[in-house]
């Protein structure tokens, strides 16, 4: 199944470098209310896309709902593409360890922190590759929990028919009101769902402003790990990384995915989603934050002093000579 063509899309991001437009980044994004009211479109934003980390919320509650006991930190790595820091890493065999796993539960395969300083230090230590420092065994130890919780299988966890798949289907039809269009397989070997971006948004905005008393479960837990995702910005991403600065400074979940997929959602339930048709995802933190500001729900101000932080520079020799900036088709003003 093809996502929107090349002709649906509209100018996102340009990159400046010495006074001339070097690339452009094109795409989709779209904005809801906090209701799921849609408040503005830009491109085809009926298209499904496949999401890779955004689908880590929905993921996280539905393992709540299969009876994963968890600290508030630990519900936040189940949401994060981590860096591998030795902070990420413990956290991650906490949540193994409360089910009483360990990192042969994982079924991520091996890999290297994100983290470079992390990274270095395995290396100098001789340290091998490790399904645990893969940025999404956050995540797959929490489906791996969940698996006890349940008295299912670990060792299937991954296959579409497993019944924690099937249900964190559920939870994102739910949430989104929409039925997924197609299943493809991530990096780290899990289901991933394709939706269309204005059914994502709405399911993010749902999953942001949950009420935690409500009576219905699902909310409840919506609204633990969207508080527990807050309270632990750098536990969702790492410290310094653009995901983290937006949640630590703005408050605002943020949530970056593979091949050019973000999600935002302000402290008042609006929230943007967004699809770069080349995959990238360098110019999508300013784009969500450009829309967000358009809509009112963040001051210009304070997205103004983050800006330094999202490695927006483009630079010649090291000195700054341009920079990544909002396209021609982002509005200013909603």
């Amino acid at each position: 199944m093809e996502t929107f063509s090349a002709r649906d899309a509209v100018e996102l991001a340009i990159v400046e470098r010495s006074g001339f437009v070097e690339s452009r980044h094109t795409g989709s994004a779209v904005v809801v209310t906090a209701d799921g009211t849609l408040r503005a479109e830009l491109g085809d934003v009926e298209a499904p896309v496949l999401v890779h980390a955004p689908l880590n919320p929905f993921r996280a509650v539905a393992c709540l709902a299969a009876g994963v006991q968890a600290t508030d930190e630990q519900v936040a790595i189940s949401v994060s593409t981590h860096g591998g820091t030795p902070g990420h890493v413990a956290l991650v065999r906490d949540v193994l360890a409360s089910a009483g796993l360990d990192d042969r539960a994982l079924a991520c395969p091996a890999g290297w922190p994100s983290d470079q300083a992390a990274r270095d230090a395995l290396v100098r230590a001789g340290e091998p590759a490790s399904p645990v420092y893969t940025p999404a065994s956050g995540s797959h130890a929490a489906m791996a929990a969940a698996c006890v919780a349940q008295g299912w299988s670990i060792a299937d966890v991954l296959d579409v028919e497993h019944p924690l798949q099937q249900s964190i289907r559920e939870t994102v039809e739910r949430l989104a009101s929409a039925r997924p269009l197609a299943t493809a397989i991530d990096a780290a070997g899990a289901p991933v769902l394709a939706l269309p971006l204005v059914a994502l948004a709405r399911g993010i905005a749902r999953l942001r402003t949950a009420n935690p008393a409500s009576p219905f479960a699902m909310y409840r837990h919506s609204a633990r790990v969207a508080s527990a995702a807050l309270a632990h910005g750098w536990v969702v991403d790492g410290h310094g990384r653009p995901d983290t600065v937006v949640i630590d400074e703005l408050g605002t979940l943020a949530r970056t995915g593979t091949e050019g997929v973000l999600v935002m959602s302000a402290p008042d339930g609006t929230t943007v989603a967004l699809k770069a048709l080349d995959g990238s995802s360098r110019a999508l933190t300013l784009v969500g934050l450009q829309l967000l500001v358009a809509a009112g729900s963040l001051g210009v101000s304070d997205v103004q002093r983050i800006v330094a932080r999202l490695g927006l520079e483009v630079l010649g020799a090291g000195v700054p000579v341009g920079a990544v900036r909002v396209g021609a088709d982002v509005p200013l003003r909603l």
